[in-house]
């Protein structure tokens, strides 16, 4: 992937994303997966989550996707049906393939607020039906990169030349910018890809030297033309930004909650395999995390 940039995309829309409840008392910014932006292939959410305990998300069920867990602060500890557990802490990372299906909780580790951010990512249709994975990568593992005044961290894909050795089924890229004031970054996007920008900390420009600054917790949709990301910080403070870019399955997507398929008659037959305990979900019928007994859910 070349380093330069020759048509950078421009921002086509932008919204805040505005907290609201989700799971048993955690607050979330949702940005993707709201009314007004319901889907962007491959993407299905993105969750900027702040949870304290007790609260939590406890046991629940997903098919048919991945998602994507980044800590941010604090840390979360996941366990599921099939024996799997650990604790996610600031700057880790967990790429879990659902796949048939999933039965896991994800509650707070330690004291205190723990901030992150989930993305969901959609699988075709040839990968709904896989057995589930992980890829784990504590924060000393992230492979980063720095140069006139920019960070990044790679978690999927390419930057300044450096790549992640995460192994995503539907390709991805994900990228943690730190920009430092008067900094400016060029990235590269497949001029086929899907790409947005959600900024975690201070102001930045995206796309258009002349346009305005744009805040924390702002989800940015690039345009569909262009080979890349032009962004400058003209702030006081370092700008910190997720830049996520992803090849479109341009599939079908039925979603019924933590379910996502290609059909209603795939959706109709995951519930009842949720239900019956059946077709992956046959661990679920005895299971119940730690934390569920912990907290009393």
């Amino acid at each position: 992937m070349s380093n330069v940039v020759k048509e950078p995309r421009t921002v086509v829309r932008k919204f805040l994303a505005r907290p609201q409840h989700e799971g048993v008392g955690a607050t979330v910014r949702r940005s993707i997966g709201r009314f007004e932006l319901k889907y962007f292939d491959p993407f299905l959410v993105l969750d900027e989550f702040s949870v304290s305990a007790p609260a939590g998300f406890p046991d629940h069920p997903h098919r048919g996707f991945e998602t994507v867990t980044y800590m941010l602060q604090g840390a979360v500890t996941h366990e599921d049906f099939e024996g799997h557990k650990g604790t996610i802490e600031a700057g880790d990372l967990q790429w879990m393939t659902a796949g048939r299906g999933i039965v896991h909780s994800e509650m707070p580790a330690a004291q205190g607020t723990q901030k992150g951010l989930q993305l969901w990512i959609n699988l075709s249709s040839k990968y709904k039906m896989i057995e589930p994975r992980y890829q784990e990568i504590t924060s000393k593992d992230i492979t980063e990169a720095a140069k006139d005044g920019i960070k990044v961290r790679i978690i999927a894909g390419e930057a300044l030349g450096i790549k992640s050795p995460i192994y995503t089924r539907t390709p991805t890229m994900y990228l943690d910018f730190t920009l430092n004031p008067g900094a400016q970054i060029q990235q590269p996007i497949p001029v086929s890809w899907n790409a947005f920008v959600y900024i975690l900390e201070g102001e930045g420009i995206f796309g258009n030297s002349r346009s305005l600054p744009i805040t924390a917790h702002n989800l940015l949709l690039l345009g569909g033309s262009g080979d890349g990301l032009e962004a400058w910080n003209k702030s006081s403070k370092s700008l910190r930004f997720i830049l996520i870019g992803g090849e479109p399955l341009g599939e079908p997507v039925v979603q019924f909650g933590p379910f996502v398929m290609n059909s209603q008659a795939e959706i109709d037959q995951t519930i009842e395999d949720y239900e019956n305990c059946t077709n992956g979900f046959e661990k679920a019928r005895h299971w119940k995390s730690e934390s569920t007994t912990v907290f009393g859910y």
